[in-house]
């Protein structure tokens, strides 16, 4: 039966970043690294109006620096040259700039196909292997690993298993993981879109009394948009059609960027916080979107995960135990503790500020944007926040 010491299950981009961050180290110590992916990746890349992207903060281009990544990410990477944060018919808003804060970007936005033909093609084979498509439907506990079978019937042996398959795992729920829930009571409109004005690395979030929406920039002036809205209301304008759909947001979002030319396929997605109440047990590690799932609107959430995927790797890569031990485990975990707390925490207090219609909230968060425009110390936490730099020393 085929053993190898590190099994990920998802092969998708946290966990071939994980695979990317183990590599050297594993390749060094003889470790083999076995992806399992039930979607074959692409080895080709295809431009698309309509591909999904992820937003990478400041302090993810340096890990993906250090992995020596970044220069193939960077030729489709659109810089956030500027952040604009505003309370749609209210007067406070703040504005962030990479220049004010001594970086060339305050982030990047990346197509998600991009990103993960960087990362698939910048793994080496004689330490990482694939399974693809295939999907683990059983996962027993053995002694120092777990036995993984696979949907053809296959079994694999692993002396450590991380589960990167979604937050909608099965395996979490198969392995009696509990998560908690908190619901947002929205759903989230993805679609990207193109303005009449050529955006120059601008990123908007304006928040509403229904919902927050962020437009991040991206290559050939398209932006991408997150739209929350109340479920049913989310449903009514993915359903419309495209001059109504531009009319609508055109109204919410304002003419920063001029009239609204296009707007392609749109998506919707429903809206809660999810984190799994395990995140480590002996020779198993929760990771990613199965971990934690968060409101996209802060941009916050593959960010952490990546933060967590390099932090496991480091942790592991450290130790002089076998690669499963629970007190390893437990060490990162307890490391990341204070990243995962303040992140979560950020991301959905933001969420749930700014999406009140209540008058007293509602002037709150309005004073509060315009001092945190006119307080340089505020400003800074906020921006370290959004550069994912929020946990880390200068």
């Amino acid at each position: 039966m085929h053993r190898s010491q590190v099994a990920i299950i998802g092969g998708g981009l946290v966990g071939a970043s994980l695979a990317l961050a183990l590599q050297a180290g594993a390749r060094a110590r003889g470790w083999k690294i076995v992806l399992i992916e039930p979607f074959a990746p692409g080895d080709s890349f295809q431009p698309s109006y309509d591909a999904r992207s992820s937003a990478l903060s400041f302090g993810s281009r340096q890990i993906y620096e250090r992995l020596g990544l970044w220069p193939s990410i960077s030729q489709r990477a659109e810089p956030i040259l500027q952040i604009h944060v505003s309370d749609r018919g209210r007067f406070g808003a703040a504005r962030l700039a990479a220049l004010e804060e001594g970086v060339p970007a305050l982030g990047y936005v990346v197509e998600n196909a991009w990103l993960g033909r960087c990362l698939w093609q910048a793994l080496d084979r004689d330490v990482v292997s694939w399974h693809c498509p295939a999907e683990v439907v059983g996962m027993q506990a053995l002694e120092g690993g777990y036995r993984l079978t696979l949907d053809d019937e296959t079994q694999l042996d692993c002396d450590l298993a991380v589960l990167a398959d979604g937050g909608r795992s099965g395996l979490r729920e198969q392995l009696g993981i509990g998560v908690r829930r908190r619901a947002y009571g929205q759903s989230a409109l993805i679609a990207n879109v193109s303005p009449l004005e050529a955006h120059r690395g601008q990123a908007f979030e304006r928040f509403t009394d229904e919902g927050p929406m962020a437009l991040l920039p991206l290559p050939e002036n398209r932006c991408a948009l997150i739209w929350s809205r109340p479920g049913n209301d989310a449903e009514r304008l993915a359903r419309l059609d495209e001059r109504r759909f531009l009319d609508e947001l055109q109204e919410t979002f304002g003419y920063r960027l001029g009239a609204f030319q296009q707007v392609g396929a749109r998506h919707l997605y429903p809206l809660e916080l999810v984190e799994a109440e395990e995140q480590v047990r002996s020779s198993l590690v929760v990771l990613g979107n199965a971990a934690h799932s968060l409101h996209p609107i802060a941009g916050q959430g593959y960010n952490l995960s990546l933060r967590d995927a390099q932090a496991l790797a480091e942790g592991l890569l450290a130790s002089d135990k076998a690669i499963g031990d629970i007190a390893t485990l437990q060490g990162y975990l307890q490391r990341q503790r204070q990243d995962q707390q303040l992140t979560v925490g950020f991301s959905d207090q933001v969420t749930r500020l700014f999406s009140t219609a209540e008058p007293l909230l509602a002037t709150g968060r309005n004073l509060g944007l315009l001092g945190l425009d006119l307080l340089p110390p505020a400003k800074r936490w906020f921006a370290r926040q959004a550069m994912g730099l929020g946990t880390r020393p200068d």
